[in-house]
């Protein structure tokens, strides 16, 4: 019984923080509605190879992982992260005409002015008026004389009606809760991209082997898990999938080295 109370009473002191910080934010940034559901959008690429994005839900703010979403970057003009940035929230929100997915209260772009114009773009082109917008700008490394003195500079947050970033205390509750809803959605696209990168390398390597189709391909990795165990396997191991037998498999070694 004491113990339940004390969970009880844990989660409704945290609630109610929750409930405090997003009231601060709700008025440092002129909302108009408290922004209870937050969702942050965050493009990643690699010198434009396997595009991706992410897409990531707060609500009352606690992540809400059932929310998350990850996209595949169909637009072929890479690296453009304003393009990138477009696509994905058109995507997003047009998956709400349909009440498939429901509708933030706040939408936060890992980025500065440019990307959140595409933000708010891709909102108004759809007809979507009513969820408000911000960027947030990373701090970065600032240079000096002195390079002993290592600085950095603040998390700047943009509003699309204001030509100027605000910068609030860096550690107030309402910096922190906004960089933790980015650094998430950067990390959930960081993992995405490099599980994109992963497979395509995979495909790539047994591609090159003449014979080896999809069905093969497959076949090779349930029985092995990786490329690189197949490399190490004997030829006979080889072999002795489905399908695949001695020709094939002498050269697959000949092809993996």
């Amino acid at each position: 019984k004491d113990n339940a109370l004390q969970v009880f009473e844990d989660r409704l002191r945290a609630r109610s923080d929750g409930v405090r910080v997003l009231l601060g934010l709700q008025k440092r940034l002129g909302l108009s509605h408290l922004p209870r559901r937050i969702e942050c959008f965050d493009v990643s690429n690699i010198q434009g190879t396997d595009p991706v994005a992410s897409m990531v839900v707060f609500v009352d703010g606690v992540a809400a992982p059932d929310g998350y979403r990850r996209f595949k970057v169909r637009d072929k003009k890479t690296p453009d992260d304003f393009a990138m940035m477009y696509e994905i929230l058109r995507r997003r929100f047009e998956r709400a005409q349909d009440d498939r997915w429901p509708l933030p209260d706040l939408v936060v772009v890992d980025g500065g002015p440019g990307q959140l114009k595409m933000a708010t773009t891709a909102m108004a082109d759809l007809g979507i008026h009513d969820v408000e917008a911000i960027g947030l700008a990373k701090s970065r490394l600032l240079t000096g004389t002195d390079s002993s003195a290592v600085r950095r500079s603040p998390e700047r947050v943009w509003l699309p009606s204001r030509p100027r970033p605000l910068v609030w205390k860096q550690t107030s509750d309402e910096v922190y809760l906004l960089t933790r809803v980015r650094d998430e959605a950067h990390r959930f696209a960081i993992t995405f991209h490099r599980q994109q990168r992963r497979a395509r390398t995979l495909r790539s390597d047994l591609d090159e082997v003449p014979g080896v189709g999809p069905a093969r391909r497959t076949a090779l990795l349930r029985r092995f898990g990786s490329v690189a165990a197949i490399r190490r396997s004997s030829i006979e191991a080889l072999a002795g999938v489905e399908g695949i037998g001695r020709d094939l498999a002498e050269r697959i070694k000949a092809t993996l080295g």
